[in-house]
């Protein structure tokens, strides 16, 4: 039997009807077997859950850098313009100022209580001290909290892993931190990140 002989013998035997069942079995398994694939791929796309930070948050509590509060002897720098040493203040910043504050390697040696007449204001005398800007440095033993920590007149503290308000009162302040009044105790964990109130934190070791 030549090439073209066998050829033919096998178109012959692919034209009877067995063999058409077959081809189109095997068709058919094929196609379910790519659709069957296909529902199986979005299935489980579907079950995959994708990652959202805001969920995770609202679950587990969003990361937070805490302070725990303790009284500290801690340093305040009130600014104060010198000239010649003498500076002048007013009325509402006298009480801020003591004889014996440090000034850098120089101190204040008089705090007037009276007004100046000629300038409307207090005269504080110090010794040696450099001509412009200096900060006097205001020392007490207290609570000391962040600036970025006080929003208004309230902190955050953590209840747990629960944040909540906490309102203080403020004695002092320079541009880093601010001396509590009242309103904190020792022990309280007041939150230095940014959070809202009631939202679950958890803090960062």
């Amino acid at each position: 039997m030549t090439k073209t002989e066998r050829i033919e013998d096998i178109i012959k035997k692919l034209k009877t009807h067995k063999s058409k069942n077959i081809i189109y079995t095997i068709f058919i398994a094929l196609v379910v077997c790519v659709f069957g694939y296909r529902f199986y791929s979005f299935q489980k796309e579907n079950n995959f859950e994708v990652f959202n930070i805001i969920r995770f948050n609202m679950e587990n509590g969003v990361p937070v850098e805490v302070l725990k509060i303790e009284k500290t002897d801690g340093v305040l720098l009130e600014p104060l313009t010198i000239k010649n040493n003498y500076a002048y203040v007013s009325g509402a910043r006298i009480n801020t100022f003591k004889v014996g504050q440090q000034i850098g390697e120089c101190k204040i040696i008089s705090v007037s209580k009276k007004i100046d007449l000629d300038t409307g204001m207090h005269v504080i005398k110090t010794s040696k001290c450099p001509n412009g800007l200096q900060y006097v440095e205001n020392r007490k033993i207290g609570f000391y909290v962040p600036v970025s920590a006080i929003h208004g007149n309230y902190v955050y503290v953590a209840d747990g892993d629960v944040a909540r308000v906490r309102e203080v009162v403020i004695e002092n302040v320079d541009a880093q931190n601010a001396l509590i009044k009242s309103g904190l105790i020792s022990g309280d964990i007041v939150i230095l990140s940014n959070v809202q109130e009631n939202q679950k934190v958890k803090i960062e070791e």
